[in-house]
C-alpha cells in the first residue's frame, strides 16, 4: 500500500482568490501521515498571510475526504516513548485553519473517520456530498478524539450527543450531521463539485476584512481555549498511544476480530 506524503496534497487555483487544497492519496482514501499534514498546514498558514487568497477550500481525491490518521503506535525512534508526530502535525493543521483570518471551506466529498472529523469540524462551512459520514472511531482502537475533536463536536452537537458520538464510535450519516449542525448544507453528488464551487467564489468575492472579524469573533465565542483543548488530547493520548489497550485494538482491527480491552 502507498503511504501518504507531503506530494499527496494538491494545490490549485480554481479561480481568482480560490486556494484549494487537495488531500491526494485516494489509494489510502486520504489517510494522513504526519508529511502530508504538515504539508496542508504550511499551505494553511502561507495562504493567511497571501493577500490573493481570499478563501481556502479542503478538500479530498476520490470516494474519501480522509479516512483518518496513520498512527501505527510505533515507538519514538529517540527512545523518548510512543511517537506522537502525527498527533502534533494534525494540532498545527487545525490551529493553522481555525485561526486563518479567511474563510476555509471544507468539501465534504466522502466519509470523514477519526482526525478527518476534526479537520472538517475546523473549516468554517462544511459543504457535504449526501455520501460523506461522519465517524469518530477512536475509542474503538483504544484511542480518544484529538485534533481537537473533543471541543468541536460539543461546539455543535452539545455535551451529550458529542459523547455518544466519540463514546459510542457510531457512524453519523450526512443527513443526521446535517440535522445536529455538523454540516453547513447537503448536496446530492452530481451537484457538489458546482456547490462548492458556487460558495468559494462567493466568499472570495465578500468584503474580507468583515469575514474575518467575524470568524475570529465566532469562535472566540464558540470554541474558546482550544488551545487547551488540543494539549489536553495531546496529553491524553500520549497515555493512551502507549497503552497495551491501544495495541491489543490495532492488532484486533489488523486481524478482523473483536478487541478484547483490559483497561490497561
Amino acid at each position: 500500500m502507498t503511504e501518504p506524503s507531503e506530494m499527496a496534497v494538491r494545490s490549485e487555483r480554481p479561480h481568482d482568490g480560490v486556494l484549494r487544497l487537495v488531500l491526494d492519496a485516494p489509494e489510502t482514501l486520504n489517510s494522513v501521515d504526519e508529511p502530508m499534514l504538515r504539508a496542508a498546514a504550511d499551505a494553511v498558514e502561507q495562504a493567511a498571510d497571501d493577500a490573493e487568497t481570499r478563501v481556502v477550500v479542503l478538500t479530498g481525491a476520490g470516494r474519501a475526504f480522509c479516512a483518518g490518521a496513520n498512527i501505527g503506535g510505533e515507538p519514538d525512534p529517540a527512545g523518548s516513548g510512543v511517537d506522537t508526530s502525527v498527533l502534533e502535525a494534525a494540532n498545527r493543521l487545525v490551529s493553522a485553519i481555525t485561526s486563518a483570518p479567511q474563510p476555509v471551506v471544507c468539501g465534504l466529498n466522502g466519509l470523514a473517520v477519526g482526525v478527518g472529523v476534526s479537520l472538517a469540524l475546523a473549516c468554517d462551512l462544511i459543504v457535504a456530498d449526501e455520501s460523506a459520514y461522519y465517524l469518530l472511531a477512536f475509542t474503538k482502537i483504544g484511542l480518544m478524539p484529538d485534533g481537537g475533536a473533543t471541543a468541536l463536536v460539543a461546539a455543535s452537537l452539545g455535551r451529550h450527543r458529542a459523547l455518544r458520538l466519540a463514546l459510542l464510535a457510531e457512524r453519523l450519516d450526512v443527513h443526521a450531521a446535517a440535522e445536529a449542525g455538523l454540516v453547513s448544507t447537503v448536496v446530492p453528488t452530481a451537484d457538489f463539485a458546482a456547490e462548492l464551487d458556487r460558495i468559494a467564489v462567493r466568499l472570495a468575492g465578500a468584503p474580507t476584512g468583515a469575514l474575518g472579524h467575524t470568524k475570529s469573533a465566532v469562535n472566540a465565542a464558540s470554541i474558546a481555549g482550544f488551545a487547551e483543548t488540543l494539549e489536553r488530547e495531546r496529553v491524553g493520548q500520549s497515555r493512551l498511544l502507549a497503552s497495551a489497550d491501544f495495541a491489543e485494538g490495532v492488532a484486533a482491527f489488523q486481524q478482523r476480530r473483536p478487541p478484547v480491552f483490559t483497561g490497561d
